[in-house]
């Protein structure tokens, strides 16, 4: 299993959750760390891809927090042939802002607020992107309703949302599976529950 970590982040945070994923799915849980400021959505997946293709396994699932989802998606958009190269598995994407982001639009419209976002979140969050997830491989989305979180400072957020990301920004047409747990955003990670969530998905390819 690899874990991809989310904005502002290198991935150490998700300590706990790959502990217990590793734990409940007998399998080895790794972290690819990137630049999630200074370098673009593109770059991001092609290392990622480079990243895969060193692993040898019969199985891989991989599993993305916030941003790092989106990464995921790229890597799929970009590189039709990762379909065929990349041992099988399912994805769990957590908190992703599948559809834009209010909190990034917000934070975009203050001085350096582009400049604080980098180039990865500029280039995904601030336009809604019409996704469609159309591979032959099972995608699960957890969404967060614990409204606590600094998309609230930012500016008004519709209801329901995890603090950062509305609900609604996580849809995903052609997902396998999407659910909603009393979490926040940045408390995805040291969630059990959301633990628990992503390996009952990653056994069984549903929530």
């Amino acid at each position: 299993m690899v874990y991809v970590h989310g904005l502002w982040q290198r991935g150490a945070e998700s300590f706990l959750l790959r502990r217990r994923l590793a734990q409940q799915l007998q399998a080895d849980a790794r972290t690819f760390s990137y630049p999630s400021i200074a370098a673009d959505a593109g770059t991001n997946a092609r290392a990622l891809a480079k990243f895969l293709a060193a692993i040898r396994a019969d199985t891989l699932h991989l599993v993305g927090h916030s941003l790092g989802g989106l990464v995921i998606l790229r890597l799929f958009e970009e590189d039709a042939a990762v379909r065929a190269w990349l041992p099988p598995g399912r994805i769990v994407l957590m908190g992703p802002p599948l559809q834009g982001s209010r909190t990034a639009q917000n934070l975009a419209r203050l001085p350096l607020g582009k400049s604080i976002l980098g180039r990865s979140a500029g280039e995904e969050l601030l336009v809604p992107r019409g996704r469609r997830w159309a591979v032959a491989r099972d995608l699960g989305v957890i969404a967060g309703s614990l409204e606590r979180g600094m998309g609230r400072l930012l500016g008004k957020l519709e209801s329901p949302n995890d603090g950062t990301v509305l609900v609604a920004e996580t849809q995903l047409v052609g997902a396998e599976d999407h659910v909603v747990l009393p979490v926040s955003h940045t408390g995805m990670v040291f969630s059990k529950a959301v633990a628990s969530a992503t390996a009952t998905f990653l056994k069984t390819g549903k929530f």
